[in-house]
């Protein structure tokens, strides 16, 4: 409906310029907003007040004119003009009813597909694979999921990039730490803990001379394509890896092995990047070092802050391999679109990597690059999260002592279920309440990691809306009514204030997705959803479902079952699995 509408005002503007009412220039976008208060109509947009002034008229006259110019739509009861210049929509009725009735009969809910679907490229997750995931890693690896899984639902082609961390000096120590253990012990079970392992290397790294030396080595070596060395190193990265997607699996992410490309891929590729830019005259040298300069980017003194892509001695940095995949994600997999969704403390680094690949011409001008950077976990101190001994948290731990407690939490209430069923319930009500507290946070926002509040029943978490689908669930479990059996064309009638309020929030499932996809905001999805389910529980209160006469009975049924699978689709969108009992 707002999409129809936005573009019935669109034909009624260009009605007006083609009749000189309007000039001919660029003019902002049709923006339309719901009313908060019903009486305003459905629907309202400003855009006579924004065009007034160009067209030389006052705003009422200008929207007047609008008005009279918009295509007659049967699905409109009524516009009126308010205030200074808005113009307000009221829905028709049995718009509202149609809406519904298609949705219900859509296996993809009525929500539009893109206008024009892109190739999107999502950076996301990308850890290190020196060393295990810890948390600081939760928050890319599943924004940057919800964002990929919503936009691949509206139509986008998305292919998901996994920047691994597996090439620079550490894997020297690492290699020469394995060198000397697999003397004494499988590559798997030495590598069990990678943190252990990581310890023990710069232990030996830093108290062993000859120890660093033979590591330094190694990695010139690794560097110019020893086959020794690039087996040990294929070997760790393997074992490595294994350990991300064990995590990758528990949280129900959809990256996959073949979504990985990590910094390793682009090395060969990096003299050629320094002298394409030395080709495009971007290179200066600054105390042996080559750069970029970019006078957007100043320091405190007021002087131009260098983009440093080859040191001195020779090496490269973050932001060579930078460019070099932001050149193969825009020529090789033709993105449309590049999103990073990276810690936004490295905001600054992709503001200039973004320039330097745009002046370079790396990327197209119409190309989007976007860095979705989000705010930190944080502990009850308000700094990041770390053990009580002050060492960094793994991920893995972290979810297993969710879905401990979780179970324990599942225990307490449903004693009479089976430990099967009990620990299933555990394992998602623990990992969903982990995804949804971060979720629903504004990415850009820092949170402190709290337990209790994320596995509580009351508020907006994950097991307050796992509930409120099992309990739409369990209406027709309890009726014994196969939701495919419904009428199809039993009409639906919308009585009661809940029933309206309902219907007309579920029909905003759309746009609430178009918005997720086009910021990459996630809570929104999630409030949109814990809305909702607040929406269907007055509805439940006040209007009896399965007591109600015919047709009102299969009309509520109808509603509550759209409720259910707009809820499913949602929470699957955040990559949160539902249950249909708890």
């Amino acid at each position: 409906m707002k999409e129809k509408i936005i573009q019935r005002v669109e034909d009624a503007l260009a009605q007006l310029r083609a009749q000189g009412t309007l000039p001919e220039q660029p003019q902002p976008a049709v923006q339309l907003d719901r009313t908060r208060d019903k009486s305003h109509g459905d629907f309202a947009t400003n855009i006579a007040l924004l065009l007034a002034k160009p067209a030389g008229m006052k705003p009422r006259e200008l929207a007047e004119a609008i008005v009279a110019a918009l295509p007659a739509d049967s699905t409109i009861s009524k516009t009126e003009i308010a205030g200074p210049g808005f113009i307000n929509f009221f829905q028709a009725g049995d718009a509202l009813t149609a809406s519904l009735s298609a949705a219900l009969a859509d296996e993809h809910l009525g929500v539009a597909r893109a206008a024009r679907a892109q190739t999107v490229v999502v950076d996301y997750s990308s850890p290190n694979l020196a060393k295990e995931m810890h948390v600081g890693h939760l928050r890319s690896t599943i924004i940057g999921d919800a964002v990929a899984r919503t936009l691949e639902f509206l139509g986008h082609k998305v292919v998901r990039q996994n920047h691994v961390g597996d090439w620079g000096t550490q894997f020297g120590m690492l290699l020469a730490y394995l060198e000397e253990q697999q003397d004494q012990a499988e590559l798997s079970a030495e590598l069990s803990d990678l943190e252990n392992f990581y310890r023990a290397a710069k232990q030996r790294f830093d108290e062993d001379a000859e120890f660093a030396e033979r590591a330094r080595a190694l990695v010139v070596q690794l560097q110019s394509g020893d086959s020794h060395c690039l087996k040990l190193w294929h070997d760790f990265n393997q074992v490595s890896l294994r350990h991300c997607f064990e995590v990758y699996e528990r949280l129900g992410v959809s990256l996959q092995p073949e979504d990985v490309r990590g910094e390793s891929a682009y090395n060969p590729d990096l003299p050629h990047i320094v002298s394409a830019l030395a080709d495009a005259g971007l290179l200066q040298e600054s105390n042996g070092a080559r750069c970029v300069f970019l006078d957007e980017f100043k320091n405190k003194e007021g002087e131009p802050l260098p983009v440093i892509v080859q040191k001195a001695d020779g090496g490269y940095l973050y932001a060579t391999s930078d460019l070099a995949a932001l050149r193969y994600r825009a020529r090789e997999l033709g993105a449309d679109r590049i999103l990073y969704f990276v810690d936004q403390r490295q905001a600054l680094h992709f503001q200039q990597v973004f320039q330097v690949a745009r002046l370079a011409g790396f990327v197209q001008p119409d190309t989007e690059l976007a860095h979705m950077g989000f705010g930190t976990m944080n502990g009850p101190d308000g700094r990041p999260f770390k053990t009580r001994t002050g060492g960094t948290v793994k991920l893995v731990d972290l979810l297993t002592e969710a879905e401990d407690r979780a179970l324990a939490l599942v225990q307490e209430k449903n004693q009479e279920l089976d430990s099967e069923e009990l620990f299933n319930i555990g394992r998602v009500v623990g990992i969903s309440a982990v995804k949804y507290a971060d979720l629903s946070k504004h990415r850009s926002s820092d949170y402190i990691f709290n337990f209790d509040q994320m596995l509580s029943f009351d508020g907006n978490t994950a097991p307050y809306l796992l509930y409120a689908y099992t309990r739409v669930a369990s209406i027709f479990r309890r009726a014994e009514i196969d939701p495919a059996a419904l009428a199809a064309d039993a009409p639906l009638t919308l009585e009661a204030e809940q029933e309206t309020a309902l219907a007309t929030l579920l029909l905003q499932f759309g746009e609430t997705l178009h918005q997720v996809a086009d910021k990459g905001v996630p809570h929104v999805l999630c409030a949109y959803l814990y809305n909702l389910a607040g929406a269907f529980s007055s509805f439940y209160e006040h209007c009896p479902i399965l007591t109600a006469e015919q047709p009102l009975r299969d009309s509520r049924l109808q509603l509550a079952w759209l409720t259910a699978r707009t809820l499913k689709q949602g929470l699957a969108l955040l990559g949160i699995q539902t249950l249909e009992r708890m």
